[in-house]
């Protein structure tokens, strides 16, 4: 037998196998992937002349150590300033104009993302103008010396708001000394005394080819995409290693027993409570985050067992549930605000609620029903605007995978009240938690807040 024919033998068995692990896209998104590792991703939408291009790289609070907290952020605000070809912020921002761009960028748990909205003729303008941005970006000292300041503010404008203290004390009783793992704002003094040697070690380790998504959505065609792309971007080189194999992120220690705490502020004029567990993530349970979205949605619609117990009762002004799909650990969130006259009252309501919440008839079966269904019409509201759905893809590629976006309504439709109470006990009932409260000084003395806020009772 020929050679020529074994190869031919060889790979149509291999086919199916390789079709197997295939992303299955829609007809409109399309996904290639560059000989330097840059997954490029394309979505054609000519409802109007224009065009979205976003690169996101695996990055954020996850990968950072103390010294390092808050700096991913910053990272995303000095991006679009000075680099190889624009010599200041000026230049960049007079470019921007030339263009007819919007820009802006973001920063997550788990991603750091960049995009750019023009008109689809300035398409290959934009492509090269974000390849100056992410690869060869200054770092000038004096503009980052401006920034250092820009960012700590906005620091400042979170802790402005009532409930930061008690959202920042909870992170800090979560993930105990992996806090700045998940606190994506970051630190004062890291923040302001940053330098440009920071950004260069951030770049060093996350800013490759290897660990990016580039996305273009809007009106235009994925092939002569694919060229473009390949022309301005083939020469960017991978880092011959894997980050998250050099540098991996540490996996954050269970919680063992419930924790409350009381955090007192005159800034808050009601109380606020709120109860965090470590709920699961797209590494070791994702069956369990599709339950978690089914189960949050259910429980935060007016007709709940949750909404008639506590809000309908008049024993809370509101209640909510969330989970939030991450890679690492997805916190579960219950966010109670109590009536102030009934704190008491409504904590032991809460309590009775946990207790309950995997009974066969705490939730319906139209419940169950109607949350796939909203669910799966909410996912295709987010796909309708193409600069608004980048974000969303960016989100998965980075903290999930895009089969896992491309199979979210599939998966959620085949969840049923098994799969929502296995759920609930893996996960919350009887389950560790941290459990804080929000409250005035005064009424924290009125009504004795601690004698009952407390892990015994």
């Amino acid at each position: 037998m020929n050679k020529r024919l074994c190869l031919f033998i060889f790979f149509s068995a291999l086919l199916p196998t390789l079709l197997l692990g295939q992303t299955k896209l829609p007809a409109n998104i399309f996904l290639h992937k560059l000989p330097n590792g840059l997954d490029v991703l394309v979505v054609e939408d000519n409802s109007v002349p224009l065009a979205t291009i976003m690169i996101t790289c695996k990055n954020g609070s996850y990968t950072e150590t103390p010294k390092f907290n808050g700096l991913s952020h910053l990272y995303e605000h000095m991006f679009f300033k000075a680099n190889k070809d624009y010599k200041n912020q000026e230049d960049f921002l007079d470019r921007v104009s030339e263009l007819g761009m919007q820009f802006n960028g973001s920063t997550t748990y788990e991603n750091v993302n960049y995009y750019f909205t023009l008109p689809k003729f300035n398409l290959n303008a934009g492509l090269d103008f974000m390849n100056s941005a992410i690869r060869f970006p200054s770092f000038d000292s004096k503009e980052m010396a401006k920034e250092n300041v820009v960012v700590d503010g906005e620091f400042q404008q979170q802790e402005s708001s009532p409930t930061f203290a008690l959202s920042n004390a909870m992170d800090h009783h979560m993930w105990g000394d992996l806090y700045s793992r998940k606190n994506a704002i970051g630190d004062h003094d890291v923040i302001r005394n940053a330098t440009p040697d920071l950004m260069d070690s951030i770049k060093n380790k996350y800013y490759y080819p290897n660990n990016a998504l580039l996305t273009v959505a809007g009106d235009v065609q994925h092939e002569d995409v694919f060229k473009k792309v390949e022309a301005i971007y083939g020469s960017w080189k991978p880092s011959g290693f894997d980050p998250f194999k050099k540098w991996p992120i540490p996996e954050f220690k269970p919680l063992v027993k419930n924790d409350y705490f009381v955090v007192e502020s005159a800034l808050s004029n009601v109380p606020f409570i709120m109860i965090d567990w470590q709920g699961p993530d797209t590494r070791n349970d994702i069956p369990s985050t599709y339950a978690a979205d089914v189960f949050s949605y259910i429980l935060n619609q007016n007709s709940s067992t949750l909404k008639k117990a506590l809000v309908q009762s008049g024993l809370a002004l509101d209640v909510n549930i969330s989970y939030l799909t991450l890679s690492h650990v997805g916190p579960i969130t219950l966010f109670v605000v109590p009536n102030p006259n009934k704190i008491k009252e409504c904590m032991a309501e809460v309590k009775h609620q946990l207790e309950i919440m995997d009974r066969d008839d705490y939730v319906t079966d139209e419940q169950i029903a109607t949350s796939k269904r909203k669910l799966g019409i909410l996912k295709t509201q987010e796909e309708e605007v193409a600069s608004d759905f980048v974000q969303v893809l960016s989100f998965w590629w980075s903290s999930a995978s895009l089969d896992y976006f491309t199979g979210y309504n599939a998966k959620l439709n085949k969840m049923t009240r098994a799969d929502l109470q296995s759920y609930v006990r893996k996960y919350i009932k009887n389950k560790p938690y941290c459990a804080g409260m929000l409250i005035n000084p005064d009424l924290a003395t009125q009504v004795n807040a601690k004698s009952f806020f407390t892990a015994s009772n």
